[in-house]
């Protein structure tokens, strides 16, 4: 401390300003804010000179720069994109050949085939077993670099991309048969963009998998072309009736041509256009090399034969009906089965001659357009279903799908109701007019003939008792003994139920009349008796074996005594089965737009029925004419060659009802026999006027029912 004080001991200051080593010049001072002096502005540092860098980089140089960027960024995206393709992808280690599509093969009773169902598949070939020129018709149209790409052709695509452009459309396509055939196995039909990357990748990993001959194979195996036919055996059977070990050059060229839209150039509904697409493949194969011009002439000369295709007729009514409920019976169908049935194949063609033949005889006049037929056996086996007039003109299965008044066809389970409380056939009720909330019911042709017997109104069809005996035992007791005997339809609870003006199907309306024939015991109707896999394993086998009694012996009994009188003296005359006891009912609904017939013996029963699908009526079409005629050429047929069997009758009738009671008037005034049965009378309470309309109204109550016929 004692270094910086003077000798007097006073402190020194140091001096600056006068220091020339601490001057600051002008061009150290800071730059001046704006507005400042123009020696400030001098002040500012000059640009350095460009001498000391290195030369400007080239244009080229700039472009290539760019180019590596874009792609690098261009391999970035598309790496992005195959991870996103690939990760919507089954797992590559868990992808398998998936198995064809099953077939279902349906069989009569006796094993002879009636249909095929599902998607149809032939035996797996191997390209040793087909004619060379077989797969190369195929490699020449669809993919002629076939053994030289790896499951996509950037060539192929190119043309393709080319053609296309050139066409202004889609001329071509760029995939590979390798990328079909993964289209094919794992992919749906969408087109778009993802979809093609996904058969990209399923393509190269079956390149990878599988040897060209192995694709190729698959390829063919599995290949739709049309008709329901899958692989090449199947479609060779389908279409030309043979083997495709077989199949000759314009035959192989056809099927080649089809697999670009098979629905559309099935050459059984499009062959002009199927033979107009061969003659291109038989060009390719030229120009490939695999036949000569000369080979190709040859085959243009000789376009192949396509076939008669079996199961159009009226058995593909009962497949469609088998393959609706088979599900139920087996489950998901996985595998290839066999189907067998109930159905008769000789009563099937039976069935649709009658209805086709009555039909093109009198159906125009008649103005009748549709008709369905239902044959079976007392315990339900369906022997016979025509569903339609022509189920190649229209599939829809009257017998099972439509729901048509019965008209008087309904008015067994009224009589049986009736019967059930203590009435017998000798019971007489009036037949008279009377109102009933201000409907009338009226008789067919408005004759009335005062007291008759339950057995000549059911008979003769009498509209007025069968109305009396409803309101006498309510309607609800009527609709409870129909569901008992197998009406599953809902019914309405009005007094024209007793006319048949609520809706049923006519199987279930043929297998309610089942009990009437084997003698009081419940029916379900049904056509499948047993299925088995492939390999014969039985997957369901049905078990006969009796339901249960649900109608009294002797209630069925006088039932089938005055529905035998159906056809002896009433509406169904023209019914009569020489040497079989019959028995029956008529039913005609309202405005003539149904006309029925359920008839029975001991060994069959049948329903006809006859109409028009816009429920347009008829020309006074009753059920005593068309379909009884029908079920009377039918019945005849079908009962050639079998011992006779009596009705069920009463217990201690000593054999059939038949004339017991039929026959003998109550009154003088015996109602005459006519040909026809009563329709629906106008105005009927629920009576449909629209197709689908079901029953209205809503019955009478108790209080009506004790004041207007004084019991219940």
């Amino acid at each position: 401390m004692g270094g910086t004080k003077g000798r007097s001991g006073s402190r020194r200051e140091p001096v600056f300003d006068t220091s020339p080593a601490l001057r600051v010049g002008p061009g150290d001072r800071s730059a001046p804010p704006s507005g400042d002096s123009a020696p400030a502005r001098r002040a500012k540092p000059r640009k350095k000179s460009r001498r000391g860098r290195g030369p400007k980089r080239s244009l080229i140089g700039r472009l290539a720069y760019w180019s590596m960027v874009a792609c690098l960024w261009l391999a970035i995206g598309i790496g992005g994109t195959i991870a996103y393709v690939g990760a919507h992808l089954p797992p590559i280690q868990s992808l398998e050949i998936p198995k064809r599509p099953p077939s279902i093969k349906i069989v009569d009773v006796a094993g002879r085939p009636l249909a095929v169902r599902g998607d149809m598949a032939g035996a797996i070939l191997t390209l040793k077993e087909l004619p060379p020129h077989v797969p190369r018709a195929f490699i020449a149209i669809e993919d002629r670099r076939f053994y030289d790409h790896y499951g996509i052709d950037p060539l192929g695509i190119g043309r393709a991309v080319v053609a296309n452009v050139m066409h202004r459309g889609v001329a071509q396509g760029g995939s590979t048969l390798t990328q079909q055939l993964a289209k094919n196995l794992f992919l749906t039909q969408e087109r778009t963009l993802t979809r093609k990357m996904q058969e990209a990748l399923l393509a190269i990993w079956l390149e990878q998998k599988f040897t060209k001959t192995q694709i190729l194979e698959l390829y063919l195996n599995r290949v739709y072309f049309g008709a329901g036919a899958y692989g090449i055996e199947q479609a060779s059977l389908r279409y030309f009736g043979k083997s495709a070990r077989q199949l000759g050059i314009a035959e192989a060229a056809l099927l080649a041509g089809l697999v670009k839209s098979p629905s559309r150039l099935a050459p059984t509904r499009n062959f002009d256009g199927a033979e107009k697409r061969s003659r291109i493949v038989l060009a390719a194969m030229t120009d490939v090399g695999f036949i000569t011009p000369a080979t190709e002439k040859l085959a243009l000369s000789k376009p192949p034969k396509i076939v008669a295709q079996a199961g159009q007729g009226s058995s593909n009514y009962v497949a469609d009906w088998i393959m609706d409920i088979l599900n139920d019976v087996v489950g998901h169908v996985e595998e290839d089965l066999i189907v067998s049935t109930t159905i008769d194949s000789g009563l099937q063609a039976a069935a649709e001659r009658s209805l086709g033949e009555e039909l093109d005889a009198k159906g125009s006049k008649a103005n009748v357009s549709q008709g369905a037929l239902v044959a079976m056996t007392p315990n339900g086996a369906v022997r016979a279903m025509v569903g339609g007039r022509d189920y190649a003109d229209s599939q829809f299965n009257r017998a099972v799908a439509a729901k048509r008044q019965p008209g008087s066809a309904f008015k067994a389970f009224v009589y049986l109701t009736a019967v059930e409380r203590g009435l017998t056939p000798e019971s007489v009720r009036e037949d008279r007019p009377f109102r009933l909330n201000g409907w009338q019911p009226e008789n067919y042709g408005r004759e009335y003939y005062g007291p008759v017997t339950l057995t000549q109104a059911l008979a003769m069809s009498l509209n007025t008792v069968s109305v009396r005996l409803t309101m006498e035992y309510t309607p609800m007791a009527v609709i409870r003994t129909a569901h008992r005997l197998g009406i599953a339809s809902k019914l309405e609870p009005n007094a024209s139920i007793a006319l048949g003006t609520s809706e049923v199907s006519m199987l279930e309306l043929v297998g309610a009349y089942a009990p009437f024939a084997n003698g009081g015991f419940a029916a379900m109707p049904h056509a499948i008796t047993r299925v088995t896999d492939s390999k014969g394993k039985v997957l369901y086998q049905r078990r006969d074996r009796q339901l249960g009694r649900i109608v009294e012996q002797r209630h069925i009994g006088m039932m089938n005594a005055m529905m035998q009188e159906t056809l002896n003296i009433g509406t169904a005359t023209k019914a009569a089965l020489p040497g079989w006891p019959a028995a029956g009912k008529t039913g005609t609904s309202q405005d003539f737009r149904d006309a029925w017939f359920i008839g029975y013996t001991g060994h069959l029963l049948t329903g006809v029925w006859l109409g028009n699908d816009d429920n347009a009526p008829t020309k006074k079409v009753t059920g005593g004419g068309m379909p009884v005629e029908i079920w009377s050429r039918f019945m005849r047929e079908a009962h050639q060659g079998v011992p006779v069997a009596g009705l069920p009758s009463a217990p201690g009738s000593g054999g059939l009802l038949s004339g017991l009671f039929g026959g003998q008037p109550a009154t003088p005034q015996t109602p005459p026999a006519r040909p026809g049965d009563a329709p629906v009378p106008p105005g009927a309470i629920g009576a449909r006027t629209t197709t689908g309309a079901g029953g209205g109204g809503g019955g009478l109550d108790g209080w009506l029912i004790d004041n207007l016929f004084g019991r219940r």
